[in-house]
């Protein structure tokens, strides 16, 4: 496999998977290499039907192999919300800043012991035949009350990490990209895409 496609125009993903990749003999491309592309509506009920529905499209629409993720935070106190809706949880054009808003209200008053959550990530790699193979990877953790730390993305600041001692904004790249869900299945993704 000479070229790859990641179905994202995350800035921030993209940079953890060409980080996680690196050492994968292919160039690798994002949907912002390819402007005109449709955006592809993620209304599957799993993470898993919409990796694989993203991936499936891009493909078909570029003759390259695509690589797609969804991933989100199941929290366990909120019955595994916000899960699939994990990117637009306050609403259609929500920002990590709003989502965050609504996870720590919804969450107000709820002990520590009950913070318990869970991301999960399933990445998809589609080839134009319409084939697919998925990986999945899962971090548990708890949300904390504030915000910490000022890098990562998403839920990063308000997820903590046990055996860290902190929250996934507060973690190097490397460090976070070693333990995080979405490492931990591009991880799986790598071992295949070297034998290839």
């Amino acid at each position: 496999m000479t070229d790859l496609i990641v179905a994202t125009r995350n800035k921030g993903k993209l940079l953890e998977i060409g980080k996680i990749l690196e050492g994968v003999h292919c160039r690798i491309y994002s949907l912002a290499d390819f402007p005109d592309l449709p955006e592809i509506e993620e209304d599957g009920v799993t993470f898993e039907q919409n990796a694989i529905k993203k991936a499936s499209a891009i493909a078909q629409l570029t003759g390259l192999p695509a690589l797609a993720d969804d991933s989100g935070l199941v929290v366990d106190a909120l019955g595994g919300r916000p899960g699939v809706f994990s990117a637009r949880y306050a609403g259609t054009g929500a920002t990590d800043e709003t989502n965050n808003a609504k996870l720590l209200e919804e969450l107000r008053g709820t002990p520590p012991e009950r913070r318990g959550a869970a991301f999960h990530c399933v990445i998809a790699l589609c080839l134009p035949d319409g084939s697919c193979t998925t990986f999945s990877g899962e971090l548990r953790g708890s949300i904390l009350e504030v915000p910490q730390g000022g890098g990562g993305f998403g839920y990063d600041p308000l997820f903590f990490v046990e055996e860290e001692g902190s929250s996934l904004a507060e973690l190097p790249l490397e460090r976070k990209n070693r333990l995080s869900h979405r490492g931990k299945a591009l991880e799986l993704l790598k071992g295949k895409l070297s034998k290839a």
